[in-house]
C-alpha cells in the first residue's frame, strides 16, 4: 500500500509542487552515455493544476499513508476527489477506499473516475463492478456497455455473480438488461455466459441449457463447459456431463480444472476405480499439488483401497502439506486393517483444527471399546489442559461416551465437573437435562430445559425435549402439548418433534391426528423410536398387522433398540415375533 504513496510523492515534486501529474506519467529518463535514434515524442500527459488547498491536503494524505494512517489518507483523497473531480485523485482515493474495504467511499471515488475519464476502460470496468456490488445493476450494465463497445468483449460474468444473493425482481431486472445488450451484440460469448449464470441462479436450468448450446464457445471455452456440465448435473444427466467433459478435455488436455471435474463426477457416480486413475493422472501431471494428492487418498478411502491410500497420506505428512488431515485418515486406515494402537498414534497426532475433535472422539472410542476407560478419561484430562479452548467439547466426549455404554453415574459427575468450569453453559445443561431423564430425575430435567428455555425461547430442541419427556413421563399433557406445538412453529418439517406431536396427541386420546403426525415423521427419517410410536398408535385403532409390519422393519434395522422390544412386550407380550 506505502507504493501508492511513494509514487504519488515522485509525482507531485516532478510537478513543482504546483500540480499532481496523472498517474502513469513518470520521469524523463537519464541521458544515455552513448547518442541513440531518438524515439517518437509521447503525446503530451495532462496535468491537474490544484489550489494550495488541494496540494496541502494530498500531501498530508502522502504523509498519512507513508505513516499506515489509511484513514487519514482516505479522508483526504476521497474530499478532493470530490472536490477536483480529478480522474487521477479519484482513482487513489478509490485505490485506498478497496484496499481498506470501504465500500461507500469506493462507489464515490470510483464514479467520480470513470465519469471524468470516459476513455478509460478499466475505470468503466471498476465502476461496473462496484455498483454490481451495491446492486446497482442497471447502472453497472450501463459501464460494461461502454467497455464492450469500446472493447468489443469483456467479462459479464461477474454481475450474475454479484447477483446471486439478490431477490427475484432484481435477477429478473438483471436479465432484462443483458437482453438488451444482447440485442446489439447477439454472439457476444460472454453476455451469453453472464445470462446463463442468471437463468441457472433462477433456477431454470433447461433455458439455461438451451442457451449455451446454441453458442459454439460453449464447448471451446472452458467456463461456459463447465456451467453447462453443472447444469446437465442438475437436471440428472451425468452420463451427458461426463461425454460433454471428455470432449473438452480432448480439446484442452492440459486444463486441470476439467480433468478435476470429470474425475469428482465420476466419484458422484461411485465409478470409483475410474476416479482413481483419473485422479493419478492429475497428481502424476500436476506433482506439486497436494489438494489433489489429498482428493486421491480420499477417492482410495472411498475404493477401501487401503494401502494406496496410506502411500499418498504419509506423501502429504512428508510434505508438511495438510499433515492433520493425513493423520486423522491414516488413523481410519489403522481402525479397517485392525491395528488399534497404530490408530490410537495417528489420532494422537492430529493438532488443533477441524479435525482434532473427530481424532479425539475416534480414540475415546477405540479405547472405550477395548475397556480401557481409565486410560480414556486421562488421555481426555490431558487434552483438556494442553487444548483449553476444546475443553468443553472434550468434556461432552467423554460424557457421551459413558452415557452410550450406561454408565450413568460416571457421566453425570464428568458434566458436573464441566459445570463447574463451564457455569451455565447451555449444552452441558441440555446434557445433563438428557442425563438426568435416563436417571429418572424429572426435576432435574426440568429444571434444567426450563433454564435454557429461558435464555433462549425459541430453542425448538430444548421445547421439544421437555415436551415429550412430560407427554411420556407425567400426565401433563396439555403443557406438554403447548411446548412442543410451539417447537413445530419453529421446525415444522423436524421428525423428532412431529413424533412428538404425534404422541402428545395420542396420549389425549386423539388417534387419528396421532397416526397422522407419525406417518410424517416416518416418512422424513427412518427411526426405531418413530417406529414404536406408529406402531402404538395403529394397534390402538385395530390396525395390528400393519403395526406388526412397521415393527418387523424397524427391528430389522436397530435389532437391538430397547424401546421397540418394550413395546413388542408390552402390547403382544413377546419381544420377537
Amino acid at each position: 500500500m506505502n507504493k501508492i504513496f511513494a509514487s504519488l510523492a515522485v509525482m507531485m515534486f516532478l510537478g513543482g509542487c504546483q500540480s499532481l501529474s496523472q498517474p502513469g506519467s513518470r520521469p524523463p529518463a537519464k541521458e544515455e552515455a552513448a547518442p541513440r535514434p531518438a524515439p517518437a515524442s509521447p503525446p503530451p500527459q495532462p496535468v491537474a493544476s490544484f489550489s494550495e488547498e488541494t496540494l496541502y491536503s494530498l500531501l498530508v494524505a502522502e504523509l498519512a499513508g507513508q505513516r499506515n494512517r489509511f484513514d487519514i489518507a482516505l479522508d483526504n483523497y476521497a474530499e478532493q476527489a470530490r472536490v477536483t473531480r480529478d480522474p487521477g485523485v479519484a482513482e487513489r482515493a478509490f485505490r485506498i477506499a478497496e484496499y481498506l474495504g470501504a465500500d461507500q467511499a469506493a462507489l464515490e471515488s470510483v464514479l467520480i473516475w470513470a465519469d471524468n475519464a470516459p476513455a478509460n476502460l478499466d475505470a468503466q470496468r471498476a465502476a461496473a463492478i462496484q455498483l454490481a456490488r451495491s446492486g446497482r445493476y442497471d447502472d453497472s450494465m450501463r459501464y460494461m456497455e461502454k467497455v464492450l463497445q469500446a472493447q468489443g468483449d469483456t467479462h459479464f460474468d461477474f454481475l450474475a455473480l454479484a447477483a446471486a444473493e439478490s431477490d427475484p425482481e432484481t435477477r429478473a431486472g438483471l436479465l432484462q438488461s443483458f437482453d438488451r445488450l444482447l440485442a446489439k451484440s447477439p454472439e457476444n460469448g460472454q453476455l451469453l455466459f453472464g445470462k446463463a449464470l442468471l437463468l441457472q441462479q433462477d433456477n431454470r436450468p433447461e433455458e439455461a441449457l438451451k442457451l449455451l448450446e446454441k453458442h459454439p464457445a460453449s464447448e471451446q471455452e472452458i467456463a461456459p463447459l463447465l456451467l453447462r456440465v453443472r447444469l446437465l448435473q442438475s437436471l440428472e444427466r451425468g452420463d451427458e456431463a461426463l461425454a460433454l467433459l471428455k470432449k473438452g478435455m480432448r480439446q484442452h488436455p492440459d486444463d486441470k480444472r476439467l480433468r478435476l471435474t470429470y474425475a469428482r463426477l465420476l466419484v458422484e457416480q461411485e465409478r470409483l476405480d475410474d476416479a482413481k486413475d483419473e485422479f493419478a493422472a492429475l497428481v502424476e501431471q500436476f506433482p506439486e499439488d497436494d489438494d489433489l494428492r489429498l482428493s486421491m487418498a480420499l477417492v482410495c478411502l472411498e475404493a477401501k483401497a487401503w494401502d494406496e491410500a496410506a502411500v499418498y497420506l504419509q506423501e502429504l505428512i512428508e510434505r508438511g502439506s495438510y499433515v492433520d488431515a493425513a493423520h486423522y485418515q491414516l488413523g481410519r486406515v489403522y481402525e479397517e486393517r485392525e491395528d488399534p494402537e497404530s490408530a490410537l498414534i495417528e489420532y494422537g497426532l492430529v493438532g488443533p483444527g477441524n479435525h482434532y475433535l473427530p481424532a479425539q472422539l475416534r480414540q475415546t472410542e477405540i479405547l472405550f471399546e477395548h475397556g480401557r476407560i481409565a486410560e480414556a478419561s486421562t488421555r481426555l484430562a490431558r487434552s483438556r489442559d494442553s487444548q483449553p479452548d476444546y475443553a468443553l467439547q472434550l468434556y461432552l466426549i467423554e460424557a457421551e461416551a459413558l452415557t452410550n455404554r450406561e454408565r450413568l453415574d460416571e457421566a453425570w459427575k464428568v458434566i458436573e465437573r464441566a459445570l463447574r468450569q463451564f457455569p451455565d453453559d447451555l449444552n452441558l445443561l441440555y446434557t445433563r437435562a438428557m442425563l438426568a431423564e435416563k436417571r429418572g430425575d424429572l426435576a432435574q430435567l426440568e429444571r434444567d430445559l426450563r433454564f435454557i428455555i429461558g435464555r433462549e425461547p425459541d430453542n425448538a430442541m430444548a421445547l421439544n425435549a421437555l415436551g415429550y419427556t412430560l407427554a411420556d413421563r407425567t400426565t401433563r399433557y396439555a403443557e406438554a402439548k403447548a411446548l412442543i406445538e410451539k417447537a413445530h412453529q419453529l421446525n415444522p418439517d423436524d421428525p423428532s418433534i412431529l413424533d412428538s406431536l404425534g404422541w402428545v396427541h395420542f396420549r389425549l386420546g386423539e388417534l387419528g391426528e396421532a397416526e397422522r403426525l407419525l406417518r410424517q415423521a416416518a416418512e422424513r427419517v427412518s427411526d426405531h423410536e418413530i417406529a414404536a410410536h406408529l406402531g402404538e398408535v395403529l394397534w390402538a385403532r385395530g390396525k395390528q398387522r400393519e403395526a406388526r409390519k412397521v415393527w418387523a422393519k424397524a427391528l430389522e434395522e436397530q435389532p437391538d433398540s430397547a424401546i421397540l422390544r418394550s413395546t413388542l412386550l408390552r402390547l403382544t407380550g413377546s419381544e420377537t415375533f
